[in-house]
């Protein structure tokens, strides 16, 4: 999709960019051993991009969102959709605190094989979450803000949004 508004061209772009690393990682677990997999270098390597996501990523993407659009997506009477976009955000943020420690763990080389099965399993859900996640505000949530957002407001959030 081509967006009109840079809000919705830089989510569109970063979604983009998670949805690569999410293919990463779902391809690496789904393949990892059930045991044995600390040992692996190319999965330490994954499961810190993975740790870097949820560290930084999510957090950062969801606080914009949920602060800055989904309020004005409520006042401009689209308020179910920002309901269900938060209540995923909850969701994901719950198997992002599970998580967190294990890949970083799993980063460090120092997580066992039931540690691993745990990671392991997390991901691949976080995976499912985020990539339904994503397709939503594809499909939604940035064509109205295409639609919602005025010039000075759209490079207003912009700016905000790569500032961090």
């Amino acid at each position: 999709m081509s967006f009109q508004r840079q809000v919705s061209h830089a989510l569109d772009e970063e979604h983009r960019t998670t949805l690569d690393l999410l293919g990463r990682i779902e391809h690496a677990f789904a393949r990892a051993p059930r045991s044995g997999a600390g040992n692996d270098p190319e999965l330490a390597k994954v499961a810190a991009s993975f740790a870097r996501h949820l560290e930084q990523d999510v957090k950062r993407h969801f606080d914009f969102e949920e602060e800055q659009l989904f309020t004005r997506l409520s006042d401009a009477g689209e308020g179910d959709i920002a309901a269900l976009l938060a209540e995923e955000h909850e969701a994901i943020r719950a198997v992002t605190d599970e998580m967190l420690p294990l890949a970083r763990a799993a980063a460090m080389g120092s997580l066992d094989d039931a540690g691993w099965n745990t990671l392991k399993t997390g991901a691949l859900e976080m995976v499912e979450r985020q990539v339904s996640h994503i397709q939503k505000e594809t499909m939604a949530l940035l064509p109205m803000l295409d639609d919602l957002l005025d010039d000075d407001t759209d490079r207003e959030l912009a700016f905000a949004y790569a500032a961090g």
